[in-house]
């Protein structure tokens, strides 16, 4: 009786070992199938309009549509290096239809004809490239090609696709810039390319498109967050673990349809501004592991649906309000690993039923597992001023009234230091108090501008009954990291910033701070498995569950909106 059981053992060991094999893929074979990709590219990388295919005679096309899927789905087939589960064993012949993972559907500009609408190979662990050949699939609206190990960059001849409504090349080795044909697509609603190795700026149209949801997160991106985002309809926007820097833009308060957004695992820095009391939809607020300076804004008892909001991993200060903690439908709230110095009786945790919270690792008296009071003394007793920081409106903001009447009175000119935002970065145990840093410098006043122009005001928050089903995301925990990881890395800067007010130019201050890139080390999405590049799969850490309907059979009612991932 022992055999058989141990016989089992051995064979599920084997299979466990094929098919971790089959999922890895290493740098040399990404970067052979990157070269392969460029020499089938043309010079600009689109697809020529007079190219020429060679198509078996003997194959009969419904149509010429098909015929021509027919040809970019056997270029595509020739470009997989490994396909482990034979997704493509039964793409052969003219019937494109029967092709596992492809879906027709009546064309939209001529129902009597059948056309290609959908492709879906999620989770297929297929490794190759793109071809240029893809372009010919012109009725395709749903794209879906997460979890697999595709390499290269998305080509040019996508730009053809005109009736994409969604896409997805999440968790696979794609590179390069920002995939810009996306912005092409008048009619796309999801673009997901998250875990994946994009790198560069963001273009800041992706803001003026009429899009749903923005998965960007897990990639290398390197800029500040566009202004536009003000301008953005969607209803999620993930900018989690990039290189984003500067300051949240304060247009974020006219994102309406916004239900949740995460910006974990960043250099963003200075004040949250005022404006994010202005989100009354959200439900989802995750700012965590950045740099973030300051207190939290009062504007924050706005947010009259949010139920998870995180902040730890900051280098905020200040009280935590009993307003913030007793907000309506919140059930958990993170504030842990900051440098607070007092909490509302509410904020305490254990002391509500409903809400979780956490307090760990701040400057709380008479609380368990705080920092030492030689962590503490130096940021406490220099608290960054937000009404000064440009992030939240004050200083050098970047859109003064240069000369308003009548003039400011110079005595608050000494006392402007934007760069002080930065003051509170984690001091070294050593480091002695020097409360008297700051002693302002009086100058002459170069110019009437505003010390403090006038903030807006966040709007009473609307009750309006929102969607309740706006799903809980698993928010990512920050207790993954080592307690101590963020505290006393770094001291803080000294006078070199204190110098700068004495040429305070308005029209300087678009110019983001440059954060620290002390920051905790990047670390994973909890409960993710996602077997080609990570460990863990991404769908699960999304904010957003069951977004989207299953892909379509047969029907071409997939331009409404469908998908087969089961995280969305």
């Amino acid at each position: 009786m022992e055999r058989p059981f141990g016989c089992f053992l051995l064979f599920f060991f084997i299979i466990s070992v094929l098919l971790y094999s089959a999922a890895a893929i290493t740098d040399e074979e990404a970067s052979l199938l990157t070269r392969r990709q460029l020499l089938a590219l043309s010079e600009n990388g689109d697809l020529p309009d007079d190219m020429e295919y060679e198509v078996d005679l003997d194959l009969k096309f419904a149509n010429n549509r098909l015929k021509r899927a027919y040809i970019a789905l056997q270029a595509w087939k020739k470009a997989f290096y490994s396909d482990p589960f034979n997704t493509a064993g039964n793409w052969v012949g003219s019937n494109v239809c029967s092709y596992k993972g492809v879906f027709c559907a009546p064309a939209l500009d001529d129902p009597s004809i059948m056309v290609v609408a959908g492709i879906d190979l999620n989770h297929a662990d297929i490794a190759g490239y793109l071809p240029p050949e893809l372009g010919l699939l012109t009725d395709v609206a749903l794209f879906h090609i997460n979890s697999n190990r595709f390499c290269g960059v998305i080509p040019k001849s996508f730009s053809k696709l005109t009736l994409m409504y969604e896409f997805d090349v999440s968790n696979n080795r794609f590179v390069g810039p920002f995939p810009t044909v996306s912005l092409s697509w008048p009619s796309l609603k999801f673009l997901d390319i998250r875990y994946n190795d994009f790198e560069g700026k963001l273009p800041p149209e992706i803001f003026d498109k009429d899009l749903d949801a923005i998965f960007l997160n897990n990639n290398r991106f390197e800029s500040i967050i566009p202004e536009t985002i003000g301008k953005s309809t969607a209803s999620v926007v993930t900018f989690a673990h990039n290189k984003f820097s500067g300051c949240i833009p304060k247009t974020i308060g006219q994102m309406k349809n916004l239900n949740e957004i995460v910006f974990i695992g960043n250099n963003l820095s200075g004040c949250f501004p005022n404006e994010i009391g202005k989100l009354n939809n959200v439900t989802v607020f995750d700012a965590s592991k950045n740099g973030f300076v300051g207190s939290l804004p009062s504007s924050l008892s706005g947010l009259a649906n949010v139920e998870q909001m995180d902040f730890s991993y900051n280098k905020l200060t200040g009280f935590v309000a009993d307003s913030v903690c007793k907000l309506p439908k919140l059930s958990n709230f993170t504030f842990s690993y900051n440098f607070f110095n007092g909490e509302a009786q509410s904020c305490v945790p254990g002391n509500s039923q409903q809400t979780q919270f956490d307090d760990t690792n701040n400057c709380l008296q008479n609380r368990p597992n705080q920092k030492s009071a030689k962590e503490c003394l130096p940021v406490v007793s220099r608290p960054v001023d937000c009404s000064k920081d440009k992030c939240a409106g004050g200083g050098s903001n970047p859109s003064p009234k240069p000369t308003p009447n009548p003039p400011k009175t110079p005595e608050h000119k000494p006392e402007i230091n934007p760069p002080k935002m930065e003051e509170p970065s984690k001091p070294k145990p050593e480091e002695s108090p020097e409360p008297q840093q700051p002693s302002p410098k009086p100058e002459t006043p170069k110019s009437p501008e505003p010390s403090k122009p006038k903030e807006p005001k966040p709007e009473t928050p609307k009750q309006e009954s929102h969607k309740p089903e706006s799903p809980k995301q698993e928010q990512p925990k920050p207790k993954l990291e080592s307690p101590k990881q963020e505290s006393p890395k770094q001291q803080p800067p000294k006078q070199e910033e204190s110098p700068k007010p004495e040429t305070p130019k308005p029209d300087e201050s678009p110019k983001p701070e440059t954060p620290k890139q002390e920051q905790p080390p990047k670390t994973e999405t909890p409960k993710i498995e996602s077997p080609p590049v990570e460990p863990e799969d991404p769908y699960d850490a999304s904010p957003v569950k069951k977004r989207r309907p299953q892909p379509p059979n047969k029907g071409r009612r997939l331009i409404t909106g469908s998908s087969s991932d089961p995280g969305l």
